[in-house]
């Protein structure tokens, strides 16, 4: 039971890190101890600690003065080494920032973890929906339930897909279920188009303009959508150009890459 206990608190412990670095966006460079236990409503003590402790891990940074933490470049770069060049070198953020500018619309970033899509970033723009502005990284719903998902859905095997719809809809609640006809057929148009407009999903109420990432790893599909609000008069064909012209300028394929090594560097 002891050792049951120690896992769940070091899982506990865990998350709480992940929230602490996820509060940090465009809208909040820093971060007093009680605008984390505002924003999770966690413990003023413990909240304290963790950020210390994050500090001492060079994770975070603690001005004197303020008294206010902030990210430094370490935890900016943990984990990029890894990551796709694209990832690496910047230009995925690049493109969420491109659009957020472009159309001031919220731009977000999702990614496949078990059968849910998960935030992987949400940029607020201007014109985001009130629905969606406590929104953030981290959070997780059923694939089926957004544009995203289906795209995400739409890069799997054909019969391994209808199985994760089936168990989906199986395990979902009564209020939940769908068609499974109907959501096969939305994920048939997915694969072939690459896009779609639907459902923003996370209970919003919003519409989204979801993308597929080009060329991730099998089993590691990246979506970009564009996020508003189910009434607002959107030029469908117009948003649709600006996130092509955005990809072609951001993520150029890299067989067109114009960079030369040098020679001599060695």
């Amino acid at each position: 039971m002891a050792a049951k206990l120690s896992a769940t608190n070091k899982a506990k412990i865990a998350r709480r890190v992940i929230e602490v670095l996820e509060y940090f966006d465009e809208a909040h460079r820093e971060a007093t101890v009680m605008d984390i236990v505002r924003r999770y409503n966690r413990p003023q003590s413990s909240t304290s600690e963790l950020l210390s402790s994050l500090v001492e891990l060079g994770l975070l940074h603690k001005d004197s003065h303020s008294r206010a933490y902030s990210l430094t470049p370490r935890a900016a770069l943990l984990g990029t080494a890894g990551q796709p060049e694209m990832v690496r070198d910047g230009r995925l953020i690049r493109l969420v920032d491109r659009l957020a500018a472009q159309t001031g619309l919220s731009v977000v970033l999702s990614g496949l973890v078990g059968l849910d899509a998960q935030v992987v970033n949400w940029h607020h723009g201007p014109r985001a929906p009130a629905a969606t502005r406590e929104l953030s990284g981290g959070a997780k719903e059923p694939l089926v339930a957004s544009a995203a998902g289906w795209l995400m859905l739409s890069t799997i095997a054909r019969p391994r897909c209808e199985g994760i719809v089936r168990r989906i809809n199986a395990e979902a609640r009564e209020d939940a279920k769908f068609s499974f006809s109907d959501m096969m057929a939305k994920i048939e148009t997915c694969r072939e188009a690459k896009y779609a407009f639907g459902p923003a999903g996370f209970g919003s109420g919003a519409e989204a303009l979801s993308v597929l990432i080009p060329r991730q790893p099998d089993g590691h599909p990246l979506v970009i959508s564009v996020i508003y609000g189910r009434d607002e008069k959107v030029n469908a064909e117009g948003l649709l150009q600006c996130m092509g012209d955005a990809m072609r300028t951001c993520l150029p394929d890299p067989g067109l890459s114009n960079v030369e090594p040098l020679q001599s560097a060695a």
